[in-house]
């Protein structure tokens, strides 16, 4: 998730109509007269095209916050006037029904991170890649995550619509999905028959930690020395999940992530905690995708760069920025970027993901057969090792 709570250091707007607060934290560098010339004009001349139309000035500044959020060209940075800021608290309580979907911006288009197992968007196969184009009918092209996630979710029961461009197809591919509620899985475990021991970690949740300690006293008690790691369509969540699970393969004071706060500020560095349980012997591979992100690359990351697993599938997401959460009045919130994630070797995350030590491209006709080459693949290096 990469998301913090805090509350800006600057008073509320309290009579929007008589323009209060103008000079709050103005700087000195920045000519702000062509806004309220633009502010007067409108004042003086402008006329609504349908007599219905009601734009008070309270919503104009919201309307003004929004533009210049939107001029960063950050799709993770986001200001939410009242009502959407009373949808996205209840969205990060956890309390939400839709499809499943997790979302990014890639290349400046709304892109699938992953659809969540067991879930109707992964039920009618939608993948991680596939570029959303429409939601129901409006245009999704342009619209941001937070502004997506409203039009998604929604009543259990309901319908909601997608037109998607997947690649290697020539022509969008629409798809119809009733909501419901959402309950996210966190981890699966699996002997296989030739040796190989699979964890498959769909989120890094508050609860995952402790869930992958007894998945890793299964991996003891199974007697082996082969692990895959499957990461594959995991969307993240708390940093601090992945560094404790980092922990368990990393001698204490390993760098696990690196915080890049920019602007001359100094660096914040997770560590290793140094659980440390496994030998050399240990030959370990992890899987990612496409659909894997944020906190899946963290972990990923760690491990790949000192040397402990290898990284087998495709390329992941690159989703690797911290977000915090301000309150910027009691009815209205600010989300903004507030730092890059980089791996122990100073790689921006978000600059293109992690690159597979081994790629291993899954096709559609893999999914329909029910064949996962990624996953043969990783269980074949572990065995020639």
């Amino acid at each position: 998730m990469g998301l913090s709570v805090g509350n800006a250091n600057h008073p509320p707007i309290n009579d929007i109509t008589t323009l209060s607060n103008k000079e709050s934290g103005q700087p000195d560098q920045v000519d702000f007269s062509p806004f309220w010339k633009a502010w007067g004009i409108v004042n003086e001349k402008y006329v609504a095209t349908h007599s219905t139309t009601t734009v008070s000035d309270q919503d104009r500044v919201y309307g003004a916050i929004k533009g210049m959020v939107d001029s960063l060209g950050d799709p993770y940075t986001t200001f939410f006037p009242p009502a959407d800021a009373k949808v996205f608290q209840s969205e990060i309580s956890g309390n939400f029904e839709g499809v499943g979907l997790e979302m990014g911006v890639k290349n400046g288009i709304l892109t699938v991170i992953s659809a969540l197992k067991n879930t109707p968007a992964a039920r009618a196969g939608i993948q991680p890649g596939d570029q959303i184009l429409k939601i129901n009918d409006a245009d999704a092209t342009s619209l941001n995550i937070d502004e997506a996630v409203q039009m998604i979710r929604g009543p259990k029961g309901t319908k909601v619509t997608f037109t998607l461009l997947r690649n290697g197809e020539k022509q969008p591919i629409v798809v119809s999905l009733v909501r419901e509620t959402i309950n996210i899985p966190t981890i699966d475990t699996k002997m296989r028959s030739d040796g190989v021991f699979v964890i498959s970690l769909y989120n890094f949740s508050a609860d995952s930690p402790n869930l992958f300690r007894n998945a890793l006293r299964e991996f003891i008690n199974a007697h082996t020395d082969k692990l895959v790691l499957d990461l594959r369509g995991n969307p993240g969540g708390y940093l601090d999940a992945a560094v404790d699970m980092a922990s368990w393969f990393l001698p204490t004071g390993d760098v696990i992530v690196q915080e890049d706060y920019g602007q001359g500020k100094e660096k914040e560095i997770s560590r290793s905690k140094g659980y440390n349980i496994f030998s050399k012997q240990l030959k370990m591979a992890i899987l990612i995708n496409g659909g894997s992100a944020s906190a899946s690359e963290i972990l990923g990351g760690a491990l790949q760069e000192h040397g402990v697993a290898k990284l087998v599938g495709q390329k992941s997401f690159g989703k690797g920025s911290v977000q915090e959460l301000v309150n910027l009045t009691p009815d209205t919130a600010l989300k903004v970027t507030v730092a890059r994630w980089l791996t122990p070797n100073g790689k921006s995350i978000s600059d293109g993901g992690l690159t597979p030590d081994l790629v291993v491209p899954m096709t559609e006709d893999d999914v329909t057969a029910g064949k996962d080459p990624q996953m043969e693949a990783a269980a074949n290096l572990l065995k020639s090792e």
